[in-house]
């Protein structure tokens, strides 16, 4: 650990100034501008190197660019279509979860579309939260409630919750098809302006 900190101290930005400060002190000390007091001179210049130079800049970490975050999400994706095959659903809240589905699978699906969601870092995030925690809290809810309604008969039916549920997420998913749609709008607009302002210029 202290041989790493070391070798570290030698390829530092301190180091490698103030080296070259310390040899500039020897360059006056070999034409005798330094006199006798020469080791002073070459280590204070050493010193003020190390202290002009630059900080160290750690590394930025590597975290994963949007594309990998989407095949990942694709994966998770496809994991949850599995488990919501296996889960009995009422017809109307199956049909929302249909709905869902089929709009959650285009806008993850790859191609033009997954590459103007990957430019939507709060994009991503949303299908990340409704595919890996929504989704999935929403249907085990309605699963376990459920079983705890046939023991109790006459409280208020938990497939009406499942479909708002369902509701609010299909809409939340649809602003954001909104949301990547005016953006590849705006993006059309700015290349005809360019287009535009290019042939006037001629």
């Amino acid at each position: 650990m202290a041989t790493n900190r070391f070798v570290g101290y030698l390829e530092s930005r301190k180091n490698l100034a103030g080296s070259a400060c310390g040899l500039g002190g020897l360059a006056l000390t070999f034409t005798g501008l330094a006199g006798v007091y020469w080791p002073v001179v070459v280590a204070g210049l050493y010193g003020a190197g190390a202290l002009i130079a630059p900080p160290e800049r750690p590394p930025l970490p590597d975290f994963p660019d949007p594309s990998a975050q989407l095949e990942e999400l694709r994966a998770d994706f496809t994991t949850l279509r599995g488990y919501l095959d296996g889960v009995e659903l009422p017809p109307a809240a199956a049909g929302r979860l249909t709905e869902l589905s089929e709009l959650l699978a285009a806008l993850l699906d790859p191609g033009w579309v997954a590459e103007v969601l990957a430019r939507d870092p709060e994009g991503v995030h949303a299908l990340s939260r409704a595919v890996r925690q929504d989704i999935p809290e929403a249907v085990d809810t309605f699963v376990r409630t459920r079983w705890w309604t046939r023991l109790t008969p006459g409280t208020e039916p938990p497939e009406r919750h499942l479909e708002r549920q369902l509701t609010l997420l299909h809409e939340e998913a649809d602003r954001l098809a909104g949301t990547l749609r005016e953006a590849e709008a705006r993006r059309q607009e700015t290349h005809t302006r360019y287009l535009e302002d290019r042939g006037r210029s001629q």
